[in-house]
C-alpha cells in the first residue's frame, strides 16, 4: 500500500462519523491492501506501531529549514496542528520525481536508518508526496492519527470483513505481533488460528454500565454482590512459563512503570484487579498513582515513595485452566482460594460488601465519598466473565459528582476534528489575595454550539500568548463538575480536580462571583489534619 492510498483511508475515516461506515471502509481495506502494508497500516490505527526516533521537535526543525520562521509561527497559530501545517506549507524541492513509498518501506528505513540521517529521509520523502499523504505521513512517524478508530473498532471490523467471531480475534490478538501476518491468513482461511500458547497475552475485559434508576429499581438483592469501586486504574495481571505481562484496560503494556508488581507474579493465572498506590494499608489518592503511570523507567525512590499495589476483583485463568465460563460466586471461591494458597505480595482481595436491601445499599454507597471511594461495583452472582459491556450482568453505582464554579482562564487548540476550535480549557479559582490560580483542565461536557460559541469568544478577548496557549480576559464562568479534589504540587492553587467536565457555561454569573480556593480546599479527600 503507497502513502497516498493510506492517505485516502485516514481522510474517509476522519469525515465518515458513523461507525458503520467506518466499519466498512476498514473491511474494505483488509480485503484490498496486500501483506504486510495492510498489517502494517492496522498497527498505526490502533497505536500499536511507534517510532523513537521520529519526534514531533524534529519535525518542526525540519521545516524550520525551508520555511521563512515568521510565515511558520503564523501559520501554526492559524492551523494549531503541527502535521496539517507541515503538509500544507511544505515546499518540495524542484526536481523530485521519486515514486512514494510504501507503509512496509516506511518502517523499515525508520528502523535500519541512523538517527542522524532520519531528518534527510523524511524530508526526501515528503518531497515526493502531496498534501494529503504528507499528513498522513507526520501522523504516521509521530503517532498522532486520532481518525476515530480504536482497536476495539478495528477487531470488530476485523471480525465483520472475514466473518470470524470478535471474540475469537480477541483472544489471539495480543499473541500476534505487526503486521499480524498469521492472523490474515487464518481470517482468510488460509492458516490455522494462531496460537499464543503460555505468552502472557492480555485477555479482553468485562465491564460495567452506570447504573440507572430504573436499573436499580428492578435489582433483586439475593442475586447480586457488591465491590467497593476503588478509585485507581484497572489491570490485569497475565503470568506464566511464557512471561509476566501487566496490562491497562485497553492492552496497553504496563509492566515497565510497575517493576515492583511484576517481581511479585511469581504465578501461573490470569487476575482482574484495581492498581493503587497505598500506605500501611490505607489507599493513597489517584494523583499519587499519576506520578508512576505512563513511565517507561521508574526509580527506586519513586517506588518506595509511592508504592504501587493490586486489589484483586477476580480470577480468568489459573494456569491453563479458562475460568471465565463459571458464574461470578464460583470464580470468587477459586479467586480466594488460590490467594490464601498463594499469598502474592503487593496483592490483597476487593472485599464483598454484605448488603440485604438495596436501602442499605443505597447507604453504604452514600458513605462512599466519606471513605474516598469511587462508589460500588454491583456484579450478578450467577454472571460468567464475558468480553466487553454486556448490560445486566455488572453495575457501575459512582457517587455523585461535586460541583464548583471556576474562570476560565487559558484556552488552547484541540485534536483531529478540534483542531481548528479553542476546545481544551484551564480554569481556576479566587485565592484570599485576590489572585485567580488554576485548578484543572477540562475539554467536555459543552455541545457544539457551545463550543462554536466560546471559540469565538476566546479569539476575540485573548490579552497575551504562550505557544500554543491563549490567555483571556476573565469574563467566563464555568460550573465545573469533578469526581473528587486532590492536594496536587503540579498546581500553583495547590489542589487538583479528578476527572473534570463543563457542566455548564455559567452566563449569568459575575466572575466575581466565582469559588474560591478554601471552597475547594474543603472538599480535598485524605487531606492531612495539618492542612
Amino acid at each position: 500500500m503507497s502513502l497516498p492510498a493510506f492517505a485516502e483511508l485516514l481522510e474517509r475515516l476522519v469525515f465518515t462519523p458513523g461507525r458503520n461506515a467506518k466499519l466498512a471502509l476498514l473491511g474494505q481495506w483488509f480485503a484490498q491492501q496486500p501483506d504486510p502494508d495492510r498489517g502494517i497500516g492496522l498497527a498505526a490505527l490502533t497505536g500499536e506501531l511507534t517510532f523513537t526516533a521520529a519526534k514531533p521537535a524534529m519535525i518542526r526543525e525540519l521545516v524550520a529549514s525551508r520555511t521563512d520562521p515568521e510565515l511558520w509561527r503564523l501559520s501554526y497559530d492559524y492551523v494549531g496542528d503541527l502535521a496539517e501545517t507541515v503538509a500544507l506549507i511544505w515546499q518540495p524541492r524542484a526536481g523530485v520525481n521519486a515514486p512514494p513509498p510504501t507503509l512496509a518501506e516506511v518502517v523499515e528505513a525508520l528502523e535500519t536508518t541512523p538517527k542522524a540521517e532520519i531528518p534527510a529521509l523524511i524530508a526526501g520523502w515528503l518531497d515526493t508526496l502531496d498534501a494529503g499523504a504528507r499528513l498522513a505521513l507526520i501522523k504516521l512517524v509521530t503517532g498522532g492519527l486520532r481518525v476515530g478508530v480504536s482497536a476495539r473498532l478495528a477487531r470488530v471490523a476485523l471480525a465483520e470483513w472475514s466473518s470470524q467471531a470478535v471474540e475469537e480475534i480477541e483472544e489471539v490478538w495480543h499473541g500476534v505481533a505487526q503486521p499480524y501476518t498469521p492472523l490474515f491468513r487464518w481470517l482468510e482461511g488460509q492458516g490455522a488460528p494462531p496460537d499464543p500458547r503460555d505468552a502472557p497475552i492480555f485477555r479482553p475485559l468485562m465491564l460495567a454500565h452506570p447504573l440507572e434508576e430504573a436499573d436499580l429499581a428492578a435489582l433483586r438483592p439475593g442475586e447480586w454482590r457488591a465491590e467497593w469501586k476503588w478509585d485507581g486504574i484497572r489491570v490485569q495481571l497475565t503470568a506464566g512459563p511464557g512471561g509476566k505481562r501487566l496490562f491497562s484496560r485497553g492492552g496497553e503494556d504496563i509492566s515497565a512503570a510497575f517493576p515492583e508488581i511484576i517481581a511479585a507474579m511469581d504465578f501461573h493465572a490470569v487476575l482482574d484487579g484495581e492498581l493503587l498506590v497505598a500506605r500501611d494499608g490505607a489507599v493513597a489518592p489517584f494523583a499519587d498513582l499519576q506520578q508512576r503511570l505512563n513511565r517507561k523507567t521508574v526509580t527506586a525512590k519513586m517506588q518506595r515513595d509511592h508504592p504501587a499495589v493490586v486489589r484483586l476483583y477476580d480470577q480468568l485463568f489459573e494456569a491453563q485452566e479458562d475460568l471465565r465460563a463459571l458464574p461470578f460466586d464460583a470464580r470468587r471461591a477459586r479467586l480466594e482460594a488460590w490467594h490464601a494458597r498463594t499469598a502474592p505480595p503487593r496483592m490483597d482481595l476487593s472485599a464483598l460488601v454484605p448488603f440485604d436491601s438495596i436501602d442499605t445499599l443505597a447507604g453504604i454507597r452514600d458513605g462512599a465519598r466519606a471513605a474516598s471511594i469511587e462508589g460500588l461495583m454491583l456484579k450478578r452472582a450467577d454472571a460468567p466473565y464475558v468480553a466487553g459491556r454486556v448490560k445486566g450482568l455488572w453495575w457501575k453505582w459512582k457517587r455523585d459528582p461535586l460541583t464548583v464554579d471556576a474562570v476560565l482562564m487559558y484556552a488552547q487548540r484541540g485534536h483531529g476534528k478540534r483542531s481548528s476550535f479553542y476546545s481544551d480549557y484551564t480554569f481556576g479559582v479566587w485565592r484570599e489575595d485576590g489572585e485567580l490560580v488554576p485548578i484543572g483542565k477540562a475539554y467536555s461536557g459543552y455541545t457544539d454550539e457551545e463550543l462554536g460559541w466560546l471559540d469565538r469568544w476566546i479569539r476575540n478577548n485573548t490579552i497575551n500568548r504562550f505557544g500554543p496557549v491563549r490567555e483571556v480576559e476573565r469574563g467566563i464562568v464555568f460550573e465545573v463538575a469533578f469526581d473528587a479534589a486532590q492536594l496536587s504540587s503540579r498546581h500553583k492553587s495547590g489542589v487538583a480536580l479528578r476527572f473534570p467536565r463543563i457542566a455548564r457555561i455559567r452566563r449569568d454569573k459575575p466572575v466575581e462571583e466565582a469559588d474560591n480556593l478554601a471552597t475547594v480546599m474543603a472538599l480535598v479527600e485524605n487531606r492531612p489534619a495539618a492542612d
